[in-house]
């Protein structure tokens, strides 16, 4: 098993890094389809990348973690171009591969599984992006303290998911781990508390809560004009009309 350096994408884009091993041909590819990406040439982008998979399955294996790097931004490509059932392929495909090569609770599967349940979530199939948030949940706990900022992560992608269910219950104690994570990790004043603020906030707010959604964004606004990051967007929100700087739902 060769571990090379291409990234093996997730559902937020790393930008690619020096990559030792591989052929110019194989690196052009590549770099070509992160320029149309950068300009949401998805379409355009994928040709590239595909030619780049097939170079890296030539050179380096089918199974390299580098090969898996590029499988999965395939998918992340055709996932943004719409086309969900091919991504849903090579997303299994990644999967596969680092299960294979790295065991089935390591971190790097996590991140694979958090791919593949984004996919579900967006199509609107919870009932088969839940599992998979679990599971990654699991070995983040397992792999990570259990007040690593990565659990808190985990954490609010499952609270999202119940979140878009209407499924309030559940989804409250999950955000609130998530900010107490946070809160002690990174300190009280980091972006990520005020999107965890954020996050609890738009809960109260679908609930009713008005008073509770508004402490929560109020707080979370704070900290955003301390640090000098809020957007024109949301920059003023004092009221219920939240930041969408704050709100994501991947965090």
């Amino acid at each position: 098993m060769r571990i090379s350096a291409i990234p093996i994408l997730v559902a937020v884009f790393l930008w690619p890094t020096a990559v030792f091993g591989q052929s110019p041909e194989l690196m052009d590819a590549y770099d070509k389809s992160w320029g149309f990406y950068g300009e949401r040439r998805y379409q355009e982008a994928i040709p590239f990348a595909r030619e780049a998979l097939r170079l890296s399955e030539y050179e380096l294996g089918a199974d390299d973690l580098s090969t898996a790097g590029l499988v999965s931004w395939i998918g992340l490509l055709y996932q943004a171009n719409g086309d969900y059932g091919e991504a849903e392929i090579y997303f299994n495909r990644d999967l596969a591969i680092l299960e294979s090569e790295l065991g089935s609770k390591h971190i790097d599967v996590a991140r694979s599984l958090g791919n593949l349940a984004v996919l579900y979530r967006n199509q609107g199939r919870y009932a088969d992006a839940e599992p998979l948030y679990l599971r990654a949940l699991a070995i983040r706990e397992m792999v990570h303290e259990p007040e690593h900022p990565d659990v808190a992560s985990s954490l609010t992608n499952l609270a999202n998911l119940y979140l878009a269910q209407g499924r309030y219950a559940e989804a409250e104690p999950l955000y609130k781990r998530a900010l107490a994570i946070r809160e002690k990790a990174l300190g009280p004043e980091h972006p990520n508390v005020a999107t965890s603020l954020n996050n609890l906030a738009v809960l109260y707010r679908a609930q009713g809560r008005n008073d509770l959604a508004l402490k929560h964004i109020r707080r979370a606004s704070a900290i955003h004009r301390g640090r000098a990051v809020l957007t024109g967007a949301g920059r003023g929100a004092g009221g219920l009309g939240l930041c969408k700087a704050c709100h994501s739902a991947y965090w």
